[in-house]
């Protein structure tokens, strides 16, 4: 049994070198788009019998996700043999629980979504929240960002290394870190009102003289992190740099990261940035993606995939 890799338009630029470092050419699909914006996906090639990977991040505007299951409902119907989707990021995770009342929990609608469409395994990547996984009635894979920021953060060779996570949300994934280099751990507690809104925030931990990390799973608007930031500085931190899986970086984000007193961030590729940043560096998952690909084509465990932290 083949396998087949396919993309979304969202997507195809790490597609591209996901298929490139699986050692495969990336499946052809064309788009027919009506005036009005309907969309129909055709996959130009069989897939009959075939193991198909589609590969679509599903960041707004929700045309994405659409594609991605029409792109799904395409393969079902063409005989594919098993859909994978590959979704290196998973849109509208925030929205994974009813924090008050009359609100949907969007998450899990597009879990039913995708598995209503004929999918049979989900990839994705640093999902918002863990529980995400339950979601899906078919098997997730979820893969860890640590794989490639490890290694990096290694690189650099800093000497007091200490990490920290910018909301009391992120503490397992922070800990997660600095057990693995054996450094110690900051908190900084916010206090929201409202979305993209923080009305205060504290230290909880010391960092005087620390060349401190923060980590987290995604940045929207930098504030958060910029605000993190000042924070740890102001408590005496030699130096603050700052690790994130998904730039979704929208609002005045880049302009806010450029004038923060962060040394630099280190993200992924799972979402294209807008614009060039002097203090944003790209790291890609693509090498990760492939190796997942080939282990679950195998029928071969992913746990070496995983960076034991």
């Amino acid at each position: 049994m083949a396998v087949k890799i396919f993309s979304g338009r969202a997507t195809t630029y790490l597609a591209e070198k996901i298929a490139n470092a699986y050692g495969e050419p990336l499946g052809e699909v064309n788009y027919q788009q009506f005036s009005d914006g309907e969309m129909s996906p055709f996959i130009t090639e069989s897939v009959r019998g075939h193991e198909v990977f589609i590969i679509q991040s599903t960041f707004p505007p929700s045309d994405h996700l659409m594609e991605l299951l029409l792109m799904v409902d395409a393969a079902k119907r063409a005989s594919a043999s098993s859909i994978n989707v590959v979704i290196p990021y998973f849109g509208y995770a925030r929205q994974d629980r009813k924090d008050k009342p009359r609100v949907a929990i969007a998450a899990k609608l597009i879990a039913n979504l995708i598995s209503a469409a004929g999918a049979n395994r989900i990839m994705a990547c640093d999902l918002h929240a863990d529980q995400i996984q339950g979601f899906f009635d078919i098997p997730v894979d979820h893969l860890d960002g640590s794989y490639i920021f490890v290694p990096y953060l290694k690189s650099l060779g800093l000497s007091d290394i200490m990490f920290a996570s910018p909301d009391v949300g992120g503490i397992k994934r922070a800990r997660s870190f600095a057990k693995f280099f054996d450094a110690e751990l900051a908190v900084c507690d916010k206090y929201r009102k409202e979305a993209n809104k923080i009305e205060s925030m504290r230290l909880i931990g010391e960092v005087e003289g620390k060349d401190v990390v923060l980590v987290d799973d995604l940045i929207d608007t930098a504030g958060t992190i910029c605000k993190a930031a000042v924070l740890l500085k102001e408590k005496g931190a030699k130096s603050v740099r700052a690790v994130c899986t998904h730039p979704v970086l929208s609002g005045k984000a880049y302009e806010n990261i450029e004038n923060s007193v962060l040394e630099e961030l280190a993200v992924s590729d799972t979402i294209p940035l807008k614009q060039q940043a002097s203090k944003i560096k790209v790291l890609s998952v693509s090498t990760l993606y492939a190796k997942a690909i080939r282990k679950i084509h195998d029928n071969e465990s992913i746990s070496s995939l995983f960076i034991k932290l």
